[in-house]
């Protein structure tokens, strides 16, 4: 039985301030079912951070994870681009 493949997102990290956390908005472009018009969507995911590496602005991977906490299922694997500090 081969194993499932885990999700992977990138996002910008627009939160840094809890500890070993980041929240990541990903946003996405989907067409509408009915209307057919392109809709930009976003969402926020909380990630493991575990160096607190990431600091806000970061363009950032994400993959899934097991639970960790109530919200967090993320874990981000490495920092694609840093914001100008």
């Amino acid at each position: 039985m081969a194993r499932e493949r885990k999700k992977v997102l990138t996002g910008q990290v627009v939160s840094d301030k809890m500890d070993k956390t980041i929240v990541v908005s990903v946003s996405r472009t989907n067409r509408h079912p009915l209307y057919g018009k392109v809709v930009s969507v976003n969402k926020k995911y909380k990630a493991h951070d575990e160096n607190n590496q990431a600091a806000m602005g970061d363009t950032v991977k994400i993959v899934e994870s097991r639970p960790m906490s109530k919200e967090k299922r993320w874990v981000m694997t490495e920092i694609v681009e840093q914001a100008q500090r």
